[in-house]
């Protein structure tokens, strides 16, 4: 039996779980996936996470790729991160740079079982900044900088492809190799704020003939997270990874209060399966919900079926098709033959769906910020419940 045959039926216990700690943010990315800005006061407690730590122990989880929101923000995340590696579970966390102080990335540097991610999403400040906000790409800079001289070799610098930073990708590779980091492409989804922006934002056709060839090219020294298999079906040389959506089979989500989501990239009451608060916990979440029994189930190729690039690109990305208003068994919106052109075009008025839980900070544009941390003013609360994603940190904008 192939792997990928054997993933598509799921596993006893995720490869790897994506967990959002909270949905506070010193930024308010255009296209955030979970429209993070606002913490949520019904947060897993630090009690709370232990417990599910001790659990994804049990179930031999490989590793726990963190994210939010600004996961750094919350006040107990380095004792989470502790905690979590004293088990041999691996973090590998998302930041934007804001925490990543001198001393702490020498903490990282020797750290055992933990790996960081640096968003940014322009190779120069200007593309990035329009996404990220004003003065994003010089905190992530910083951030590269001081985990280089920390000695901190291989953490990854995290890039979603946009219409913006395609024709930079030679750019962000230089970047990475200049801080002795990996490179790491993802796909561009119609999620959260990204459902706002999708059409403006995400590659044109050409751009993603581009994106592959580079990749075939490129493909051994960056990685993409099974980003981009939608476009294996434009050549005979396939990309590497798995190739396959691992929602409900090999991956899903822990948000913040504890819901668990098929897909990190489908935040929705639809692929919603349990509560890891719920008696048995995540476990009993993982193997019996009924919505990751239908997932691993066989699944109709539908519209895909009768084309020869389905057994590559199996049909695309489902959080993609989803939040455009197309069905499970549709082409891709970004089908690289067209036909997902052709089903967008067939869809009636009102019938994409609204992403969920918008947590973004009304009112407020993104909050442009240098590292730093400062004591909190007297009288200002500083736990995972706050309601302020700024918290503890310094007042240092410019």
């Amino acid at each position: 039996m192939k792997l990928v045959d054997r993933f598509q039926h799921g596993l006893d216990a995720p490869i790897c779980l994506t967990w959002e700690l909270t949905y506070a943010c010193n930024l308010a990315c255009v296209h955030c996936l979970s429209s993070s800005g606002r913490r949520d006061p019904r947060e897993l407690s630090t009690a709370e996470c232990r417990s599910v730590l001790d659990e994804l122990q049990r179930m031999q989880v490989f590793y726990v790729n963190i994210g939010g929101g600004e996961p750094t923000v919350r006040p107990d995340f380095w004792e989470l991160v502790d905690y979590a590696t004293d088990r041999q579970v691996g973090v590998k966390f998302s930041t934007n740079g804001i925490k990543i102080t001198p001393d702490r990335a020498r903490w990282l540097a020797n750290s055992d079982y933990v790996d960081v991610q640096i968003s940014i999403d322009g190779a120069t400040a200007d593309i990035n900044d329009a996404v990220r906000g004003p003065g994003s790409y010089r905190t992530a800079v910083t951030a590269m900088e001081n985990l280089a001289e920390a000695g901190f070799r291989d953490f990854k610098l995290s890039v979603v492809m946009t219409r913006q930073n395609c024709d930079q990708l030679d750019d962000f590779a230089e970047i990475a190799e200049r801080y002795g980091a990996q490179l790491r492409l993802t796909r561009l989804r119609p999620a959260g704020r990204g459902a706002e922006v999708w059409n403006e934002l995400h590659p044109t056709a050409e751009q993603q003939r581009t994106l592959y060839h580079w990749l075939v090219a490129n493909g051994e020294r960056v990685l993409t997270g099974d980003s981009f298999f939608h476009l294996n079906a434009l050549g005979s040389t396939p990309l590497p990874g798995l190739n396959l959506c691992g929602a409900g089979r090999v991956v899903c989500l822990i948000d913040p209060v504890g819901d668990v989501y098929a897909c990190p990239f489908a935040i929705h009451d639809q692929f919603l399966a349990g509560n890891v608060r719920s008696p048995g916990g995540f476990a009993e979440v993982w193997r019996n919900a009924p919505l990751f029994a239908e997932l691993r189930g066989p699944q109709s190729a539908g519209a895909c079926g009768s084309c020869s690039a389905f057994d590559s690109c199996r049909g695309g990305c489902m959080a993609a098709k989803f939040f455009t208003g197309l069905p499970m068994d549709a082409p891709d919106p970004e089908c690289v033959k067209g036909h997902g052109e052709t089903a967008l075009a067939a869809l009636g008025p009102g019938s994409v769906p609204k992403p969920s839980g918008d947590h973004s900070r009304r009112g407020r544009g993104p909050v442009p910020v240098q590292i730093g941390w400062a004591p909190p003013a007297a009288g200002l609360p500083d736990r995972a419940c706050d309601t302020s994603p700024l918290a503890g940190l310094a007042a240092t904008g410019r």
